[in-house]
């Protein structure tokens, strides 16, 4: 039998009372706490609610541990993410082994992210590249003086004479065409940057790319070359230490280095790849080719080739450019950015660390921006042995600029030397086809061999085997070249 005093009582009906007024204080907070409207999502990430926060962008099945990894494929990335984008969309968000990458499939998302929040949301670039900061800006700067739309009117001769030189090597010899490419690229990069002109294709500065990094390192130290006498004015080195009176500081020797090594990384097989795209388009399209040959006849007539000047006069000729960097880019995923910091981007976290790639190749071949077969597939797109069609931008270059303003990058990293790589590009591309006949190889009982459209897989890619026939397309083109060449000369 259980006794209960009167002390017990009082004190069980104490604990109760306390009890049931805890019980009334939480729901108190709790009312107090969902009557409040949710916090506004702005553009700064510290105002996001916590549910936005674990709301990341869709994307593929992530599993414990290896997250998206066995997902992601090691050989042409860019054909996966555009697959993705028509289950997923714009943006996609995946995991590599604890790693988030963030995978933008939209134009507009990427200049929103990548330019407009470059500043203010921490978007940089990883490791792999210098990181943005003090030197980082000097160094662009270095390039970017130099590479102007005015400054780089000073080697329009060098670029116009090594495409006359290039034209009159694959005519000689068009199994040569791929060493041609990267002789003449290469004297045009390192005689603008260096004031080096290549002896041959044997030259150690063109051979030896790894060796060649230190010898520019050397190379680029006051004095180097204007000591000796062997340097060619002008040229971006020059420049700079002649505004420091050919004694840098130890800071802006380093400087130059970079911005001297970033020219010729970035410059030499990007525009290989995009020339021998060139060559490969021109090969299954005879008619293309005519029609540019008729534009520059009737601009420039027949006894006189065109020079760099008269780029504005042939917009089918920069159309045909344009349609070359839409067909297949060179760089198929713009180059990599990281985020130093959490990021809400329409109500979707986006975490601190992650890895921001623009799918570049996507974007060119959205059927929403551009016009595209019924079943846009971009598997079939990548081997189907379509024909180019420079018509679609009507000779307008706000439609051309659409192509242009993609294939040159987003956020900080926008290509500093875009006029001097669309100046060599058109050099080449107006001497070749005013001048040469690109057709496809026969074979031993004379019939044509019609190219595979197939490329190498990597950061740059390469069309995977490319053999074309060169000739002449008459006898007076031939005599223009070798005459406009010795005037040069």
């Amino acid at each position: 039998m259980l006794y209960i005093n009167e002390e017990s009582t009082h004190r069980i009906c104490e604990e109760r009372s306390f009890g049931q007024g805890r019980k009334v204080e939480k729901r108190k907070r709790l009312r107090h706490l969902f009557s409040r409207p949710p916090p506004r999502c702005t553009y700064c990430p510290k105002s996001c609610s916590r549910r936005s926060k674990d709301r990341l962008p869709p994307g593929p099945l992530r599993l414990p541990l290896l997250g998206s990894v066995l997902q992601i494929p090691r050989e042409y990335p860019w054909l996966t993410f555009s697959q993705w984008a028509k289950t997923h969309g714009r943006i996609i968000y995946a995991d590599a082994l604890g790693q988030p990458l963030i995978v933008i499939n939209s134009a507009e998302v990427a200049r929103e992210l990548l330019d407009q929040r470059s500043d203010s949301c921490g978007y940089r670039e990883p490791f792999i590249l210098q990181q943005y900061g003090d030197n980082w800006r000097q160094q662009r700067k270095i390039v970017a003086q130099d590479f102007s739309q005015n400054s780089i009117t000073c080697y329009h001769s060098l670029q116009e004479k090594e495409a006359k030189k290039l034209a009159l090597g694959i005519l000689d010899d068009p199994s040569t065409l791929l060493r041609q490419l990267k002789l003449r690229l290469g004297t045009i990069i390192i005689r603008v940057t260096f004031g080096y002109y290549l002896k041959d294709e044997n030259d150690r500065f063109l051979t030896s790319p790894l060796t060649a990094m230190d010898n520019f390192s050397k190379a680029t130290a006051a004095g180097v070359w204007v000591e000796s006498g062997n340097v060619l004015l002008p040229n971006m080195c020059s420049t700079v230490l002649e505004e420091v009176d050919r004694n840098p500081f130890h800071e802006q020797e380093d400087q130059l280095v970079w911005a001297a090594s970033a020219v010729m990384g970035a410059g030499l097989d990007s525009n290989t790849s995009t020339l021998l795209i060139f060559f490969l388009a021109m090969t299954l399209n005879p008619a293309v080719q005519a029609k540019a040959r008729q534009e520059i006849e009737d601009v420039i007539g027949r006894d006189m080739l065109p020079t760099i000047k008269d780029k504005g006069s042939l917009p089918y000729i920069r159309s045909i450019m344009t349609e070359i960097l839409w067909w297949h880019p060179a760089v198929p995923l713009g180059l990599p950015h990281a985020l130093n910091k959490d990021d809400i981007y329409e109500g979707m976290h986006l975490p601190k660390g992650s890895i921001m790639i623009a799918n570049v190749w996507y974007m060119l071949h959205d059927p929403k921006v551009f016009p595209n077969p019924d079943e846009f597939d971009p598997v079939k797109q990548w081997l189907w042995l379509r024909a180019v069609s420079p018509d679609r931008y009507k000779n307008l270059d706000s439609e051309m600029d659409k192509v242009t303003d993609l294939v040159f990058r987003f956020g900080r990293r926008v290509c500093p030397g875009k006029f001097f790589g669309e100046a060599t590009f058109f050099a080449i591309v107006s001497t070749v086809l005013s001048t040469c006949e690109i057709l496809q190889t026969v074979d031993d009982k004379g019939s044509k061999i019609i190219p595979i459209v197939t490329f190498s897989s990597g950061t740059i890619i390469f069309p995977s085997a490319l053999e074309v026939d060169i000739k002449c397309w008459s006898e007076k083109a031939c005599e223009m070249l070798s005459r406009g060449l010795a005037d040069i000369i």
